[in-house]
């Protein structure tokens, strides 16, 4: 008989029946289809698979459902339906720090996790605060700089 995880999803109880071994990533997006997590490297290395997990920024192919038990986790699907999410997005789109979009759930995750730890960041501490998500197309200049604006911008969300 498989051992049963219950945790919360997106704000939503979630009882999960399936191996404790499997990793999180592939759960999020086979079982409950949430597709903002994307499969990247499989190695803890591209961030593509970021989730908040306890309140903190985690790649989600690192994980195994074991873990999971009585965790609170937020993907991109979760945290799109909140006041920091909107700050975030109009940053972004203002400086068009989104081209091809493969990296951008783990991004706008990344940035929400910085900017609840340091509401009003250095570009330093922004660039180390991004550093564990990769982008292949912007050059990060324009997401630093979305980061940036989100910061001011959302001054008191944070």
């Amino acid at each position: 008989m498989k051992e049963s995880i219950c945790f919360t999803l997106n704000g939503k109880e979630t009882l999960y029946t399936g191996s404790p071994a499997f990793r999180l990533l592939d759960v999020l997006r086979d079982e409950y289809r949430l597709t903002s997590v994307k499969c990247g490297c499989k190695e803890g290395e591209c961030g593509a698979c970021s989730v908040i997990l306890d309140g903190e920024l985690v790649n989600s192919c690192m994980i195994a459902m074991g873990r999971c038990e009585g965790s609170t986790i937020v993907t991109l699907e979760g945290f799109r339906t909140t006041e920091r999410f909107a700050v975030i997005d109009k940053a972004y789109a203002a400086v068009s720090a989104v081209q091809c979009g493969y990296c951008i759930p783990g991004m706008v995750l990344a940035t929400e996790a910085l900017l609840t730890k340091l509401p009003h960041p250095t570009e330093e501490e922004i660039r180390e605060g991004l550093s564990g998500n990769l982008c292949r197309c912007t050059g990060y200049n324009a997401i630093v700089k979305a980061v940036q604006i989100a910061a001011e911008e959302g001054n008191g969300l944070w």
